[in-house]
C-alpha cells in the first residue's frame, strides 16, 4: 500500500528586496539548503512606481553574472524582459518562462517589464535556481525563451484541472528544457471542490509552494505564500481544494544533491576554490558584457 509523504516543515514568507523587485525568498531556509537540485525559491511581486522614477533608475544593476546553476523564470502574471551577454533578448508574459543555464559564467538582465512597474498591473512570477551537477558547471551557457504554449500541459481525470511540466516529466509528458539531474518542477491548478494526488519517487526530495488560500494537503490546510517540505518517505502527496474557487500550487523536487554545495552571491559551486576563480573570472571578463541601450529596453 502506497504512503503519503509527511509535512515535514512549513516556511512563511520571508522579505527581502532583490534589485528593482519585492522578493518572498523561502529556499534556502533555516530547515533546508535544497530540494533535490533546487537550491534557491522567490515568489516576486512588482511595486509600483512613476515613469519619473523609472527613468532615473539605473539599468544595468539589475544585471548579474551566474555560475555552476540554472536559472528558471515562471511567469504567473505579467511580463518579464531578459537579456544576457549571449545576445540573448526575449520579453516573456503570463504563462512563459525563461529557462538559462550559466554553466561556466554568464551575464543576465532580468526584470519586470516597465509597462507592469509603472502601471502596477497584476504581477506574480516565480524564481528558481536549479544546481548543476558538478561534471556540467564548466559546460557552455545556454539560453530557451519558453511561451506559454511550449510548455507541456495535461488536463488531470475527471476535470479536476489541469498539471504543466516545466521540468522533467509527468505521465511519458517531458519538459521543453533540458534536466541536468533527476527532478521535476509542476504548476497545479485544481478546480474547486476536486482532488489530485502527484506520484512522486521513493527517497527524492520534494516540497510546495502554495499561491492561493485554504489548499488542503495531506489533511492539513494552508495559505498563500507557505512553504511546505516533505519527508523523503512515501510515494505521494493528497491535495484537495475543498474551496469554492480553483487553487494553484507549485511542486517540485528531485534526488538529492549528493556533492557539496557552496554558494557565494549569484554563483553556487562545490569548494571554496571554485567561487574564487569563479569571481576572478568575472572581473577578469570572461563572461562577457550587457550592452544596454535603454531606447531598445522592451
Amino acid at each position: 500500500m502506497k504512503m503519503k509523504k509527511k509535512v515535514q516543515f512549513i516556511i512563511r514568507n520571508q522579505h527581502v528586496r532583490v534589485d528593482e523587485e519585492a522578493a518572498h525568498r523561502v529556499l534556502p531556509n533555516k530547515n533546508v539548503q535544497a530540494i533535490g537540485p533546487f537550491v534557491l525559491l522567490e515568489y516576486i511581486l512588482a511595486y509600483k512606481e512613476s515613469s519619473n522614477e523609472m527613468q532615473k533608475a539605473v539599468v544595468g544593476k539589475c544585471s548579474r553574472p551566474h555560475r555552476g546553476i540554472i536559472t528558471l523564470t515562471y511567469i504567473l502574471s505579467g511580463e518579464v524582459e531578459y537579456i544576457d551577454s549571449m545576445g540573448n533578448h526575449a520579453k516573456l508574459s503570463s504563462g512563459g518562462a525563461h529557462w538559462m543555464k550559466a554553466g561556466k559564467g554568464i551575464v543576465h538582465y532580468e526584470a519586470v517589464s516597465r509597462e507592469c512597474r509603472i502601471n502596477n498591473t497584476n504581477v506574480s512570477i516565480v524564481r528558481f535556481w536549479i544546481n548543476l551537477p558538478s561534471k556540467y558547471k564548466s559546460g557552455e551557457p545556454e539560453y530557451f525563451s519558453l511561451q506559454a504554449n511550449d510548455i507541456p500541459k495535461q488536463i488531470l481525470a475527471n476535470d479536476a484541472g489541469w498539471i504543466k511540466i516545466l521540468s522533467g516529466e509527468y505521465d511519458n509528458m517531458i519538459a521543453g528544457v533540458p534536466c541536468y539531474s533527476k527532478e521535476f518542477l509542476y504548476h497545479i491548478h485544481l478546480e474547486a471542490g476536486k482532488q489530485f494526488s502527484p506520484i512522486t519517487d521513493l527517497a527524492w526530495e520534494s516540497a510546495a509552494f502554495l499561491l492561493t488560500n485554504g489548499t488542503l494537503i495531506n489533511d492539513m490546510v494552508f495559505d498563500a505564500g507557505e512553504f511546505i517540505g516533505f519527508s523523503s518517505e512515501g510515494e505521494f502527496i493528497e491535495i484537495n481544494n475543498n474551496s469554492k474557487t480553483a487553487m494553484d500550487i507549485i511542486l517540485f523536487g528531485g534526488e538529492p544533491y549528493n556533492e557539496p554545495i557552496v554558494a557565494d552571491g549569484t554563483f553556487v559551486m562545490n569548494t571554496p576554490h571554485e567561487i574564487t576563480q569563479a569571481y576572478n573570472d568575472y572581473y577578469d571578463g570572461k563572461y562577457g558584457y550587457i550592452l544596454f541601450d535603454k531606447k531598445k529596453l522592451l
